[in-house]
């Protein structure tokens, strides 16, 4: 019950803190940050991950180590059943409404392949916390049933340690899609190519060279496009051309926010 206790005060701590970044994340792009504040919510991603890994896995763990070495007897169980059972009520309404909103979101993709490509950790986040505080309630429950039915102490402690280790699992997969966020991630493939085949239709683009992309957040995207143009195309007839690509491609692609265009000389003729 103390390790449940612990995960759901981190938990409540690391709504707050998603909240804080989709707020920072919203203000608007100044003189000391041109691209914007899209990063902050990735930012506060990585440390929510990186709390529930330290003080949630962390205190869980040792609780239920110390609870190994010095069990103790439970007496009457009623009110933890009550409390167990309300959490899960909540938790479960919490997991079912952010399963709901991950599943828009995926659409017909593979379940890991969706979390693994999604760019948004106020979803993902949320729905790997909720999950993970249903498995933890369901695991608090059976080492509160099983230590008192059994006359077993020990295994409340068993129960934290598994919550523990619960835990370090869910903040490992969080830590690690964040920081790849965090570091900046590049555009799916398939959103690169029809970028590339919408410039290569272009009668005066001669080649194009594969595009640089980073997600600044999860629906503002940065894209670099290296392109050779005619040579003998006249300076006003190439800036009008950039115009018009650059207004295309957003057309196209609402998320690509940020285009730059960097005419060049690539060599050889595109395909």
């Amino acid at each position: 019950m103390l390790s449940e206790g612990i995960h759901s005060l981190v938990d409540t701590a690391n709504e707050w803190l998603l909240l804080l970044g989709l707020r920072k994340s919203q203000q608007p792009a100044t003189e000391r940050r041109p691209f914007g504040y899209g990063r902050e919510l990735y930012f506060w991603a990585f440390m929510v991950a990186v709390f529930i890994f330290i003080i949630g896995g962390g205190l869980s763990l040792y609780d239920g180590i110390d609870h190994i070495r010095h069990p103790a007897p439970l007496h009457s169980p009623t009110w933890n059943y009550v409390v167990l059972a309300v959490a899960f009520c909540f938790d479960g309404v919490s997991f079912l409404v952010a399963r709901r909103t991950f599943n828009s979101q995926r659409g017909n993709q593979p379940f890991w392949k969706a979390f693994r490509d999604s760019k948004d950790p106020s979803i993902f986040v949320v729905l790997f916390e909720d999950a993970s505080d249903l498995l933890g309630l369901l695991i608090a429950f059976l080492g509160v049933f099983l230590s008192h039915m059994l006359d077993m102490p020990v295994l409340d402690g068993v129960a934290s340690v598994l919550i523990g280790l619960l835990l370090f699992v869910v903040a490992g997969l969080l830590l690690r899609e964040t920081k790849s966020l965090l570091l900046g991630e590049p555009a799916e493939p398939t959103l690169l190519q029809k970028i590339t085949d919408l410039v290569q239709a272009e009668p005066t683009v001669v080649n194009t060279a594969p595009p640089l992309s980073s997600y600044l957040s999860p629906h503002e995207l940065l894209v670099v496009l290296p392109i050779e143009f005619r040579p003998d195309l006249p300076a006003a007839q190439l800036t009008e051309t950039v115009n018009q690509l650059r207004t295309a491609i957003e057309a196209a692609h609402p998320d690509v926010r940020h285009i730059f265009i960097q005419p060049t000389a690539l060599g050889k003729p595109a395909s």
